[in-house]
């Protein structure tokens, strides 16, 4: 066979190669989009959203959050701390009417409390826990955006009051009510993991 031959033989195995490879990276990342949108739901959009909707740079965002914090172990709830914080929510909601900023920044505070419970990033550490929670509870996060914002900053235009830098009261409100899907959640799950768990060990 001569060196020609060869030569071509070698640049056909290697343009073959190459075009297996891009089919697989192709299909890969285009499973791996379908994924993270899939996980992520409306935190996928707004991660299009804030990259201008470049959607290869916000899945590289949401694939570097998962890699952060997919791997966290979400702790169970004992019932008597569910129950504490259960009714510490509620006093919240009805404090609301008379005081509604103190109700939200209680209410604020109570959240930040049982994501640390939980086994999230506690403290002051908003950001990371924000993320962390992005990664695990996407649907309902960010109702916590929203009632960190009334509570802490109360920047912007207010939808009803219209001073800047003032958050009004349905504001407020609807700040409560959204954050409450994550408390909710954030309870609830703890709560039906454990009976999972006793119901399993009660079996075994």
């Amino acid at each position: 066979m001569s060196t020609g031959v060869i030569i071509l033989i070698v640049i056909a195995v290697v343009v073959v190669i190459g075009a297996i490879a891009l089919a697989l990276r192709t299909r890969g990342g285009a499973r791996g989009g379908r994924g993270l949108k899939r996980r992520f739901g409306p935190e996928y959009e707004r991660a299009v959203a804030r990259h201008d909707g470049d959607t290869k740079a916000a899945e590289h965002e949401l694939a570097q959050l998962v890699e952060r914090h997919g791997g966290l172990k979400e702790r169970a709830l004992e019932p008597a701390d569910a129950e504490r914080f259960e009714a510490r929510w509620a006093a919240a909601q009805e404090h609301f009417v008379d005081a509604p900023h103190e109700a939200v920044a209680e209410a604020e505070r109570l959240l930040a409390e049982v994501a640390g419970a939980r086994g999230y990033p506690d403290g002051d550490r908003y950001e990371e826990r924000v993320e962390a929670l992005a990664v695990h509870h996407a649907p309902h996060v960010q109702g916590y955006r929203h009632l960190h914002h009334v509570a802490r900053n109360g920047s912007g235009t207010s939808r009803t009051s219209g001073a800047s830098g003032t958050a009004g009261t349905e504001e407020m409100r609807e700040a409560l009510l959204e954050a409450r899907a994550l408390f909710e959640e954030l309870v609830g799950g703890s709560r039906s993991r454990r009976t999972s768990e006793r119901t399993h060990a009660g079996r075994s």
